[in-house]
């Protein structure tokens, strides 16, 4: 390995002497450079040969600089026949990078055409000494001979808290449930994509899962979404687990109590965890167990480089470790039908009578068997159907929930006359309508426009496209003057509401649980979900509205659930059979004869348009990689939904797509890494973003 430097640091002991067993330490430098992605060789002093133990945190010399990394590995020598640098400092002697986390580090930033060091910070929290339990580790002088010594007496160790039997009861309504438990309580690395019925607590079945394989001694990894959902699988752990055995992972538990949770796992105290994104490379000892739910949404796709997935990353680990993986959630992703028809995984899903039992009754708007379909009400916003709905749930004593695709009061602002966006005139944003007593104002800069003026037909009137949850609440306010009124969006999230009458207006991803589920729900605003400019748009509006029904009671007990689309839909109908396998077969054969992913590798090279251009030229595809673009990213429609990050690209910016079949994904991320390598070494001015596999396709 090249080395970072030949000249031998002095220390005020005088010159550094190299360890006496495996003087050589290959470490992993905290350098993004792509053409600097690859361990390097440092001498070991004496002194430090002790400390300086595999997975260690070390300060090296590197460029002329003083630069953080881990050791890797002891080695007895080195490739490289010139001098080495020795390590600076060992900054804590805890072995905080597992073999398996490295191992798992460098296929992530192979798979994503990224750098070790760029997937180490997303997986290893930044060190907290206090709650390492030290702050150093320098020798501490014995205390004097005339001073009497206590030694605290050792008992005999603490017995670890029993672990009940799981009852299967549950995961026995799933053909191969029950099979799915015996391997992850057995150890065989079986792949598995769950179809969580309707009603399901899902968070208990995981936790049922997690639970085995600590019966069995071995480790298990929970992912979800967000912070909601771990609140309430931290709930169903408990309900298994003794609260000393498992813990949590979460971005807010700040940096001290997440870097201590970390230590318990790496330490082997605990073996099971549960957490969020970041949580996908915990360091859990022995896995038998991986398991990642609702894979489908957004907060599991990461906003930084290298960009990986949740899902491919609990792929990569259960393939390398080897163990048990379980892709979950209520709908169904095109990756992971992909999984069912490449073989790789098997379904764990329930028989059609058992899903007929636990669903609740679906209609769609335009279904000629509605309530009120003669009527001149039947094209409206809320249906006579959807008043049915909610009349009928109220009178029962449940909750009714009303789903809305935006937050805000008038989201989205378009020209009355020509239907044009209507966008400031500072920045060119979307314009937006916070309240009824408000002015529009810019979702971008802010700027609130008083004497708006469409520049294609000079009209200063406005009309909205989509209605937001503030603007829908005080709709059915005035609809339902006595029941009680609950908001759960943005800012103000409920987790749950009590059984009892009420209209609980949330975004997706926002409902909360109630007990005893809900009478009814209704799904605004379809065209929004499904008319959005996106590939996704509609295996997410899918993925939202079956997450919605599944919160409703069976219909058996009165459950109703009307969605606000055309029930000649596909997607509609599928909702309506609840078939999200069906729905994601068509719709991973659709992508496949249109050569879209997952069906193909696809990247993008973003930047200006000369530089994307030239650079996507540079590649050596494999047989059948082709390249589409350049295209300007001003001349494509704005991403909306959960998607829009941030405001317009730069003028000039283009975009240049590469698309390869599935069996050239590999030559083609070390296409792009080693482009990205070849400007690092150059040090090319151009920015260029290098993506693969890119979330937002229009």
């Amino acid at each position: 390995m090249t080395p970072t430097s030949t000249r031998t640091r002095r220390t005020t002991a005088g010159t550094k002497v190299a360890a006496s067993v495996l003087p050589i330490a290959r470490v992993a430098v905290d350098v993004s450079l792509a053409h600097l992605d690859r361990p390097f060789d440092y001498q070991v002093a004496d002194s430090d040969s002790d400390a300086a133990q595999p997975g260690t945190r070390v300060r090296v010399r590197f460029a002329g600089r003083l630069l953080d990394g881990y050791v890797l590995e002891r080695l007895a020598t080195s490739e490289h026949e010139g001098k080495l640098g020795f390590i600076e400092k060992v900054v804590s002697p805890e072995p905080i990078l597992t073999p398996d986390v490295a191992q798992l580090a460098r296929a992530v930033a192979d798979r994503y055409a990224g750098s070790m060091a760029d997937v180490l910070r997303l997986a290893v929290p930044p060190r907290h000494a206090r709650a390492e339990g030290t702050s150093g580790f320098k020798a501490v002088a014995p205390p004097p001979l005339d001073e009497p010594v206590f030694v605290e007496p050792v008992g005999p160790a603490p017995t670890p808290p029993e672990i009940a039997p799981v009852d299967r009861a549950a995961w026995k309504l799933y053909q191969a449930g029950d099979a799915f438990l015996s391997a992850v309580r057995d150890g065989r690395p079986v792949r598995a994509v769950w179809q969580a019925l309707p009603g399901e607590d899902w968070p208990a079945r995981l936790a049922e899962a997690a639970a085995t394989a600590a019966r069995a001694g071995r480790g298990a990894l929970l992912v979800v979404p967000d912070a909601r959902d771990l609140e309430r699988l931290e709930r169903a752990l408990l309900d298994v687990l003794d609260k000393s055995l498992f813990v949590t992972l979460a971005a807010d538990l700040g940096p001290a109590e997440r870097y201590r949770r970390y230590l318990k796992l790496s330490r082997g105290d605990v073996r099971v965890a549960a957490g969020t994104r970041a949580a996908a490379f915990a360091p859990v000892k022995d896995l038998a167990l991986v398991a990642v739910f609702d894979d489908g949404d957004d907060l599991l796709s990461e906003p930084r480089a290298p960009y990986p997935h949740t899902r491919e990353v609990l792929m990569l680990r259960s393939a390398a470790q080897p163990c048990a993986l379980v892709v979950g959630g209520f709908a169904r992703t095109a990756e992971a039908e992909l999984l069912l028809a490449s073989g790789w995984a098997r379904p764990v899903v329930a028989d059609r009578a058992t899903v007929r039992a636990r669903s609740p009754r679906i209609e769609a708007a335009g279904d000629e068997y509605a309530i009120g379909a003669d009527s001149a009400a039947a094209g409206a916003r809320l249906t006579p159907a959807a008043f049915a709905a909610a009349r009928a749930a109220l009178a029962a004593g449940r909750p009714v929930l009303v789903q809305v695709p935006r937050r805000g009061y008038l989201p989205t602002l378009n020209c009355a006359e020509c239907r044009r966006p209507a966008r400031c005139r500072h920045c060119h944003g979307p314009l937006a309508l916070g309240g009824s007593n408000r002015l529009p104002a810019c979702r971008w800069c802010g700027v609130a426009e008083a004497h708006f003026n469409c520049p294609a037909c000079g009209s200063g009137t406005f009309r909205t496209s989509v209605v937001g949850a503030r603007r829908t609440a005080e709709e059915l306010g005035r609809a339902f003057p006595g029941a009680q009124l609950i908001t759960s969006s943005g800012d103000t999230v409920r987790s749950s509401v009590p059984a009892e009458p009420a209209i609980v207006v949330a975004t997706p991803g926002a409902e909360p649980a109630a007990t005893g589920g809900y009478g009814a729900a209704l799904l605004l605003d379809g065209y929004a979900l499904l008319g959005r400019a996106d590939l996704r748009a509609a295996e997410e509006a899918m993925r939202r509205w079956m997450a919605a029904a599944a919160l409703v009671v069976p219909a058996a007990e009165g459950g109703r659930v009307v969605v606000g689309a055309d029930s000649t839909l596909p997607t509609v109908q599928a909702l309506i059979r609840w078939d999200p396998a069906g729905h994601a077969a068509a719709e991973l054969a659709a992508r496949t004869e249109l050569g879209f992913p997952p069906a193909v590798a696809m990247a993008s090279l973003q930047g200006e348009e000369t530089v994307a251009a030239h650079a996507a030229e540079s590649l050596r595809l494999p047989e059948g990689g082709e390249i589409l673009g350049p295209v300007l990213l001003e001349d494509l429609p704005p991403p909306t939904g959960s998607r829009a990050r941030g405001p317009a690209p730069a003028v000039g910016t283009a975009r240049v797509l590469v698309r390869v079949p599935p069996s050239g994904r590999r030559q083609l991320a070390a296409e792009i890494k080693a482009l990205a390598a070849a400007r690092s070494t150059r040090k090319d001015d151009e920015s260029l973003r290098l993506r693969i596999d890119p979330d937002e396709l229009f």
